[in-house]
């Protein structure tokens, strides 16, 4: 750091619908490595927002996801969403040994022999929007429903228990200090509930993914029952609610941009490469997310990062720049580059579930246009409610017509 290097106030709270956060398209084009404050944390941190840089930052081990540990560092939340214990807090080798026991879970084979239930899982959701009829409530009936179902089923989380996780997790994600005890108990409710079943698929353990890492063995030991419990805790948190909103918000956007949508109409086979632009071009959270610590000085983009100094990367920005994708503000679902994208992060830290939440998307989109070819918004756009308290971004009730 320069003493010339100004810092810049980001609260990183736009919320204008979908549309691009102002703030970090001006610093993507005018400082595409700066020195931020966030709402919360102690100190300034670097942002780093071009695509080659978010691909240094998130790959060069001298930046570290565990030297975050303990430390109030720069973020968007009052206090911390991961777990000290939390694969997301991981670096190699700890977390290269954890990863590799969760990704069987999530590997193309497994993913792809859900897709005919989750097939049939769509088909029964659509079937009651199509019993209550229009308009009816795209959210209410499929976006908030199936990711949950999904991830829960892989867990075996038992049915009854899983409106009470869904209210905790999203408690989690809030960005406001008024919400502070729910977010503390939300987390708390989840840690708890996990230990218990972790424990209980210890001693009666099942087909699903939970038992499988209860009773998974590194060496001659198992893996700390800490580790599984905030483990199932994630995969829960991160499992259903990205897919949730992206659900909701692909709808929206292609109901809203009729011409992307009659080039899917007219080509259905290119669902899979439109979903990928779609994930690019939707900026699906507010500002950034776990940064990271750099260990020892850095060079990046002619600017040194000191070591101890806290660097975020942005993902959106990353999705909007120029030289990866041309005409990055536009929407493009013929885009051949699209599958470049960091929606799902880059690095070490790639979501595990992207795997699984391509699959849900394409059989929920897909499904869902090809069911309703009249599939219209049943009210006006500034009658969308949009959600303004978390990290997401993301409508909270999508009524449609068909």
């Amino acid at each position: 750091m320069t003493l010339s290097t100004p810092v810049l106030s980001c609260p990183f709270q736009h919320t204008d619908a979908l549309e691009f956060d102002p703030l970090l398209d001006r610093l993507r084009v005018e400082a595409p490595i700066a020195r931020i404050r966030m709402p919360f944390g102690e100190g300034d941190a670097w942002l780093v927002t071009s695509h080659q840089d978010v691909r240094t930052v998130t790959t060069d081990r001298r930046f570290s996801r565990a030297a975050v540990i303990g430390q109030d560092f720069p973020r968007m939340t009052p206090d911390p969403i991961a777990q000290s214990e939390s694969i997301n807090l991981m670096d190699p080798p700890a977390h290269s040994r954890l990863r590799r026991l969760v990704a069987k879970g999530f590997n193309n084979r497994h993913v792809e022999q859900m897709r005919p239930k989750t097939q049939r899982i769509v088909d029964a959701m659509l079937d009651e929007m199509t019993e209550h009829g229009g308009p009816a409530d795209a959210v209410e009936f499929l976006a908030a429903r199936l990711p949950l179902m999904t991830i829960c089923e892989m867990l075996a989380v038992p049915e009854d228990d899983r409106p009470r996780l869904r209210r905790w997790a999203m408690a989690m994600m809030s960005t406001g200090t008024r919400d502070r005890e729910a977010a503390a108990e939300g987390k708390a409710g989840l840690r708890a509930y996990f230990a218990e079943l972790t424990a209980l698929r210890r001693r009666e353990p099942g087909d699903d993914l939970l038992s499988t890492l209860a009773q998974a063995r590194v060496g001659e030991e198992f893996l700390d029952e800490q580790e599984v419990a905030v483990m199932g805790m994630l995969l829960l948190v991160t499992g259903h609610d990205t897919s949730t909103y992206e659900i909701s918000n692909i709808v929206y956007t292609l109901l809203t941009r009729p011409d992307q949508l009659a080039k899917l109409r007219a080509r259905p086979e290119r669902l899979p490469q439109a979903i990928e632009e779609l994930l690019r071009f939707i900026p699906f959270r507010q500002g950034v997310g776990i940064p990271r610590i750099a260990t020892e000085d850095v060079e990046i983009g002619g600017l040194t990062v000191r070591a101890g100094e806290t660097v975020h990367v942005s993902y959106l920005t990353a999705n909007r720049d120029e030289d990866v994708f041309e005409r990055p503000e536009e929407l493009d679902l013929d885009r051949e580059a699209a599958a470049s994208h960091m929606t799902f992060g880059y690095g070490t830290h790639h979501c595990l579930g992207a795997h699984l939440a391509r699959m849900e998307l394409q059989v929920a989109i897909g499904t869902l246009f090809t069911r309703f070819p009249e599939l219209r918004l049943a009210v006006p756009l500034d009658q969308v409610r949009w959600d303004n308290g978390s990290i997401w971004r993301y409508p909270q009730a999508l009524p449609v017509s068909w």
